[in-house]
């Protein structure tokens, strides 16, 4: 029972967080949902008068309550004869003020509703674009696609729960209330009673709230399952594991159908159990409750106002179980909520125009994750990338090329040492005003499921048809754009799945040509490319980098012959440094790199095959 209370208030807390940043309609909803509890039970009194003038003798029993005759005193001064069209007039209206204020009610439950859940998806996408990506390096996209699309919409039906729980609690204080002042004595049998029952039910749905964390976690695998079988429908195809693929998914989904149909079994078992005990108590109450003619009015509405109970407690109960099984859905999206994982603080200083001197590392190591016993990705680097200069970036693979770039982008920061640019730390940067002045060519390469015209201006946002189209013409992707069925305003698919490799590393070349930024970076850029689109694509660079600067990772060494500067890494410290054609001649790591690259092929007098 106290684990209960504590998963309880663990889902209230967050529930009435969300209900106070609306306070007045939250505020409208109890109080329309209170009105309307006191005009029922206004209602409902109304017949112990009523019934009272057609019974004989007038309902004038020796037991009456101060109710009764209260109630009595009030219809006095008027007439006998008008005495019950008046009385009919007075239900009449009550009924309809109660179903006035009910749709109300409704209304503004619905407009509250409908808020909270997009300010709740609004809010968990914006913690998403902006938390640290240490976040995203240990939490699955299956997940997070669960929280945003499931869990939300669970929390949002937790809210209408929550909220009918207050509602019917104060219907429940309303009619209860009145069974006090019908009859003290009955009242509190009733009480316990009602309290017998609730334990019974108890003992049957005891096992909600575990299934109600089991459904909200399995349901997130069943995500992952369907998010990794679509992405990759190729290589499932390409390795002919379709069968195992099905099998994996319908046994998830047979685990989420099971877990479900429990829930609904537990939850629909409560409304039989609750007829067969209500009705075994309004039996007992009318056959001990009938000791005389005067006292049949006040009998016949206790009867009516706990046969109106019953359904209210029946709810009530079920609405708090209901709420125990979304508690899990409640606490994780709290979880995104509130968790403390946000971005990297950004600085106030902005650079004025452009480099001066360039990116310098110092003395910097990083891990990606944050335990002694990992190894650095980088670690004690120091070196520099000039400005207005190409500088690449070579080395073998987890030699720590990428990291740099994501340092430099400010994915991560450093655990010791510092970056600078020109004589400015990195982190006292602006980060949207540092970031405005880069543009990235990954390897991994994301075309959205849009027109190609969007997807090349999603550099820029604002660029001319024009500048879209220089654009294109710069990474030759103008050609082929134009045979596609309507040219720029293609829509290319998801993630492109209408374009070939190279034509999509040509749409990401042209959104970062658009960009014009004053750093370029290039991470693998033209490996899904030919060799005679590469080389095209590196004459039109070759123009492009004009007094920018640009950093190039690659892997194939014959796109950093006209590089400026070449930094081999290795194990996350710099090697060796220099032009391509000294390093070629120094015999080191950067010798063997090229060594094995192009074995056995004549070398020219730049350092590359005389074919290259």
């Amino acid at each position: 029972m106290e684990q209960e209370t504590r998963e309880n208030t663990g889902a209230v807390r967050p529930l009435l967080s969300l209900l106070c940043r609306h306070p007045w309609p939250f505020t409208a909803v109890l109080l329309l949902g209170i009105m309307a509890s006191l005009v029922e039970g206004i209602g409902i009194s109304l017949f112990i008068p009523f019934l009272g003038l057609l019974e004989p003798g007038g309902g004038q029993g020796e037991s009456q309550s101060w109710l009764v005759r209260f109630l009595g005193d009030v219809f006095s001064g008027i007439p006998l004869e008008n005495r019950v069209p008046v009385m009919a007039s007075c239900i009449f209206g009550a009924v309809v003020l109660k179903s006035v204020l009910v749709f109300l009610n409704l209304l503004v439950s619905g407009w509250l509703d409908s808020r909270i859940g997009h300010w709740l998806r609004s809010e968990i996408f914006d913690r998403l674009l902006t938390v640290r990506f240490r976040f995203w390096d240990r939490t699955s996209s299956g997940r997070l696609l669960n929280v945003l699309s499931t869990e939300t919409w669970r929390t949002c039906q937790a809210i209408q729960v929550f909220v009918r729980i207050l509602i019917a609690t104060c219907l429940l204080a309303a009619h209860g209330a009145l069974l006090l002042l019908i009859s003290w004595r009955l009242a509190f049998l009733v009480s316990a009673a009602l309290a017998v029952m609730l334990m019974i039910v108890k003992i049957i749905t005891r096992r909600v709230e575990k299934l109600g964390e089991k459904a909200t976690a399995i349901n997130a695998v069943l995500t992952t399952r369907m998010i990794e079988g679509i992405s990759g429908m190729k290589v499932i195809r390409a390795f002919n594991r379709e069968a195992y693929e099905q099998d994996r998914f319908d046994r998830y989904s047979d685990r989420v159908s099971r877990v479900f149909m429990k829930l609904g079994v537990l939850s629909g078992s409560v409304e039989p159990v609750y007829e067969i005990l209500a009705s075994a108590l309004l039996v007992f109450v009318l056959c001990t409750t009938l000791t005389g003619p005067g006292d049949m009015a006040a009998c016949l509405v206790f009867l009516f106002v706990l046969y109106r109970m019953f359904p209210r407690v029946q709810e009530l109960d079920a609405a708090r179980i209901g709420l125990s099984s979304l508690t899990a859905s409640v606490l994780e999206v709290s979880s995104h909520l509130d968790h403390g994982d946000r971005s990297a603080r950004t600085g106030r200083r902005i650079l004025p125009g452009k480099l001066k001197k360039g990116i310098s590392f110092h003395h910097a190591t990083f891990r990606y994750d944050s335990g002694a016993g990992e190894t650095p990705a980088i670690q004690d680097l120091s070196l520099c990338i000039p400005a207005g200069k190409t500088t690449a970036l070579v080395g073998p693979s987890g030699a720590g090329k990428s990291t740099m770039i994501r340092l430099i982008l400010r994915f991560y920061d450093v655990m010791t040492g510092e970056i600078r640019v020109d004589d400015t730390r990195l982190q006292d940067l602006d980060l949207a005003a540092w970031r405005s002045r880069i543009a990235l060519v990954s390897q991994d390469v994301f075309i959205f499921n849009t027109t190609v015209k969007e997807n090349i201006a999603y550099g820029r946002p604002g660029a001319t048809d024009a500048e879209i189209e220089v654009a294109a013409r710069q990474a030759l992707a103008h050609d082929f754009i134009k045979e596609l069925p309507f040219g720029y305003d293609t829509i290319v698919g998801e993630r492109g799945m209408r374009l070939s490799g190279g034509q999509q590393q040509r749409i990401t070349l042209a959104r970062a040509i658009i960009r014009n930024p004053d750093i370029l970076i290039l991470d693998e850029a033209t490996n899904a490319l030919d060799s005679i689109a590469e080389h095209l694509i590196q004459k039109s660079l070759d123009r492009f980098r004009g007094g920018r600067t640009v950093i190039v990772i690659a892997h194939r060494l014959s796109t950093i012959e006209e590089a400026d500067h070449v930094v081999v890494l290795d194990r996350g410290r710099v090697c060796e440094q220099g032009t391509f054609r000294e390093l070629c001649e120094n015999d080191d790591l950067f010798t063997r790199l090229h060594e094995l690259q192009y074995q056995g092929e004549p070398v020219g007098r730049s350092g590359v095959p005389d074919h290259a």
